[in-house]
């Protein structure tokens, strides 16, 4: 009998609680309490999810928990220990490890493939809100094994982003106490994402068009076709063609898919953030307007050679600039019959709005079009290798801020002040970078959040005589003032306590210091013949 006890304690979810410092647990089950019901599904189901503790490196007891979930993954290519892997940066530095380092336990959700009933389910690019549904349930489990009162931390890169707002949220809507502190959305799509329209047609026809190319079906189907991708996708090839699936008709104008886009965005809208946690934003997309491409760029124009008697050339261009229609794709396959001729013909255009260009070269975290190639087909492969640019606007940095005044993706958040995000505090680099990479600047920012979150980047004490310019910054300070002060005192300390920059003089209104400090996190002091005091936390680049 006591052998029976020490079974069930030893299976018991309870026995997740605590482990040896550095311990992980067994990756465990979970599935959702609350059913959710898609556009294209009879009745309501629940999801389920999969979840893995990795304890801290202090006392091995689950206590101070962040969460961190899986954004889109339609094939569930990446295991719960790569998605670990993903918190890497700079030269075999992990954000987990940091954390963990600092008495923090990591939570990983996935949302792996499954079967229902004899369907086949694609959790990771399933409906947002059922995923949704598996995170408020994951947060009540840990929640109720966790020790001690530390509020909760929750991190969705990507798609988790808006896994994680609309879980939170609707738990706040629903008097379900989330006991979460901070929310941080990674380069998550708020108002969307973009896949460039020439390549959605490209795949579509070659997949079920005449070619019939049936290597590329997991791509359409599980990329473009899923749930997941029909709510996010701002443009969407289902927008435009036919019953048949294949022929352009209506608007070229940029049309999310029909059911799916619109009512996702519209209930995201309604929704809004939750509102009892501090919520903060990293992007990958430049805040300085720096183009991804060039507008209406050659993406592809290639003679692919398919057999001895076959070959097909393809043509694919990025959107078109403002007020403008053009092809975006074009296939022209040929048989050879002594000579060459043409015989399959297929060919799409997209039309820019009247006032904004094309969306696929916008600033923005930039999708890798070098991952379509994972070395198993020979056409893939021939395909990446002509491609003229790496990279596409995968999520606009209007997005990934949530911001909601402007239409235009080329808009600049750094330098316009009439835009307002809804976050408490941002991070936007200068230039585009790969969709949700870590560096060693917006690490900075995550881990200053997470550890200390009394003096966080942008929060002002006892005076609101001052305030930064930009924050992040490179190689100056621009300090704004309400006034002039006749002298005043700056330092600059490290993360260690070190003074790294010392200095006395006079501000005005807009006061500029030349900077020359390693890439990091600092606190910036001012103090003034008025005895007014400021302090601030600053991310240098």
């Amino acid at each position: 009998m006591k052998h029976l006890y020490f079974l069930f304690f030893l299976f018991s979810p309870f026995f997740l609680i605590s482990q040896t410092p550095g311990g992980e647990s067994s990756i465990t089950p979970i599935n959702s309490v609350i059913a959710y019901q898609g556009f294209d599904e009879t009745m309501p189901y629940v999801g389920t999810g999969e979840y893995k503790i990795y304890y801290d490196n202090v006392d091995g007891v689950l206590d101070k928990p962040i969460f961190f979930v899986d954004g889109f993954d339609p094939n569930d290519s990446r295991t719960i220990n790569q998605m670990y892997g993903l918190l890497n940066f700079g030269a075999g530095d992990n954000l987990g490890d940091q954390v963990r380092n600092e008495g923090y336990d990591i939570v990983v959700l996935n949302f792996p493939t499954y079967m229902r009933g004899a369907e086949t389910i694609n959790g990771g690019a399933d409906y947002i809100q059922r995923n949704a549904f598996i995170l408020v349930e994951l947060l009540n489990v840990i929640n109720g094994l966790k020790t001690g009162s530390e509020e909760n931390v929750v991190i969705g890169p990507s798609m988790g982003g808006l896994i994680s707002r609309y879980a939170l949220r609707y738990m706040e809507d629903n008097s379900l106490d989330h006991q979460t502190r901070l929310y941080i959305s990674f380069d998550s799509p708020h108002r969307g994402a973009n896949v460039p329209i020439g390549l959605q047609y490209l795949f579509n026809y070659m997949a079920n068009g005449a070619p019939g190319i049936s290597e590329l079906e997991p791509l359409v189907d599980g990329l473009l076709g899923s749930p997941a991708a029909k709510q996010m996708l701002i443009d969407h090839y289902l927008g435009h063609v036919d019953s048949g699936g294949l022929n352009q008709t209506g608007s070229n104008l940029p049309i999310g898919a029909p059911n799916y886009r619109d009512a996702f965005q519209s209930e995201l809208d309604a929704l809004g953030f939750p509102e009892d946690t501090r919520n903060i934003a990293v992007t990958n997309g430049s805040g300085q307007g720096t183009l991804t491409g060039t507008i209406g760029m050659e993406l592809l124009n290639h003679l692919f050679n398919t057999s001895a008697t076959t070959r097909a050339t393809i043509l694919i261009n990025f959107t078109p600039a403002e007020n403008t229609s053009a092809q975006v794709t074009d296939f022209v396959g040929e048989a050879f019959f002594g000579i060459w001729i043409p015989v399959i013909f297929y060919s799409a255009s997209s039309q820019s709005p009247l006032t904004i260009d094309g969306l696929d070269s916008a600033p923005g975290g930039q999708f890798d079009l070098y991952s379509f190639d994972d070395g198993s087909s020979a056409l893939i492969t021939e395909f990446v290798n002509n491609l003229t640019n790496q990279y596409f606007n995968f999520i606009p940095t209007i997005s990934g801020l949530a911001i909601s005044e402007t239409d235009d993706w080329y808009d600049l958040p750094n330098v316009s002040s009439r835009f307002n995000t809804p976050f408490d505090a941002t991070y936007i680099p200068n230039t585009n970078e790969p969709h949700v990479e870590l560096n060693v600047g917006n690490v900075a920012f995550t881990l200053d959040e997470i550890v200390n979150p009394a003096l966080s980047v942008d929060t002002f004490l006892e005076t609101g005589n001052f305030r930064l310019a930009k924050n992040p910054l490179e190689d100056e300070l621009i300090i704004l003032s309400n006034r002039s002060f006749s002298y005043a005192q700056l330092r600059i300390v490290d993360i260690t306590g070190k003074v790294v920059f010392a200095k006395e003089r006079q501000l005005d209104l807009r006061s500029t210091l030349p900077l020359s400090l390693t890439s990091g996190l600092y606190v910036v002091s001012i103090e003034t013949n008025e005895t007014s005091i400021f302090r601030t936390k600053i991310v240098v680049r």
